[in-house]
């Protein structure tokens, strides 16, 4: 019996369907498409404006660590989860889940993603290390149990992102500001409140809500505070970037620093339209994957950047 076939009859699903190679529900369990996440490793070379090939190089490398990490602590989390997953609308769809590969299998591949990026760090970053180990560990322990308590869930994924711009310090030696970090926490405590507030959406939708519910913290009755919470922290991180324009650091790293100010209007009406789709459903739930696909937030990005350059 396949797969789907089980799911539709309410069979239990395999935990491996050995008609079927294993190297494309591999990839898929790496989940490499978000391995863009970790280009935020870059963010304070080019901040400050070091785009150099002896500094983005290492960034780079860094970036190619985390992702091999990231992944392994992915693997982990489908692991623990599996069960939970088999009766998520969309979650079942998950190679461990769908029985498309073995607890066995998986756990190699974590153990192989995680000596791989251990090995490059160690190889190319040495100073590099700890960042790689403490986002690795807390990744785990975030699967493990701190994805259960509320607030400090999202905190935690807060604290990764801006994790990624600190490795970049680390594997560059380019310093980052103080006023980088506080924008980082914001805007990343905004995303990942926007991940719960999608979930708490689908969780309303069907009959499985009651059984996805199981897995977090949170209910549908605080769909409106985690909203409200989300919405103010990506307006404090645009008002964050406004004090950061208007403060004497910008001039020594900008010529016309008065362009930047068309960063506020940029900004504020990306996190507004995110926000505004959010609430209507049409945000997943990873809301920097749905930027990525979003034709006008690349718009965005784009004037952003256009911005920026004219300011330099």
């Amino acid at each position: 019996m396949t797969a789907r076939r089980a799911r539709a009859t309410g069979s239990p699903v395999p935990d491996a369907s050995p008609a079927r190679s294993p190297l494309r529900p591999a990839v898929r369990l790496l989940r490499v498409h978000q391995w863009s996440k970790n280009l935020l490793l870059l963010v304070p070379p080019l901040g400050a404006h070091r785009l150099s090939a002896d500094v983005l190089a290492p960034a780079l490398v860094g970036a190619a660590a985390f992702s091999l990490a990231a992944s392994s602590a992915y693997v982990v989390n489908d692991l623990l989860d599996r069960e939970a997953d088999r009766v998520h609308p969309v979650k079942a769809r998950r190679p461990l889940a769908a029985g498309e590969l073995s607890p066995r299998a998986a756990l190699a591949l974590a153990a192989a993603a995680l000596a791989a990026a251990l090995a490059l760090a160690l190889t190319a970053l040495p100073g590099f290390l700890g960042a790689l180990g403490v986002y690795w560990l807390v990744t785990v322990a975030y699967s493990v149990r701190l994805k259960r308590v509320p607030v400090l869930d999202v905190l935690v994924l807060a604290g990764l992102y801006a994790l990624r711009i600190l490795a970049g310090t680390l594997a560059t030696g380019v310093p980052t500001s103080a006023w980088l970090f506080t924008l980082a926490m914001f805007l990343f405590l905004s995303l990942a409140l926007v991940k719960r507030t999608s979930e708490l959406r689908r969780m309303t939708a069907g009959a499985a809500a009651g059984l996805a519910a199981r897995g977090r913290g949170y209910s549908t009755a605080d769909l409106e505070i985690l909203s409200m919470i989300g919405v103010a922290s990506g307006l404090v991180a645009v008002l964050v970037l406004a004090l950061y324009v208007a403060s004497a650091d910008v001039t020594r790293l900008y010529a016309h620093p008065e362009r930047l100010w068309l960063l506020c209007p940029l900004g504020l009406y990306w996190v507004s339209r995110l926000w505004l789709l959010a609430r209507r459903g049409a945000v997943d739930e990873d809301p920097v994957l749905f930027a990525l696909r979003d034709p006008p937030s690349w718009l965005v990005g784009a004037l952003a950047a256009a911005v920026v350059v004219a300011g330099t």
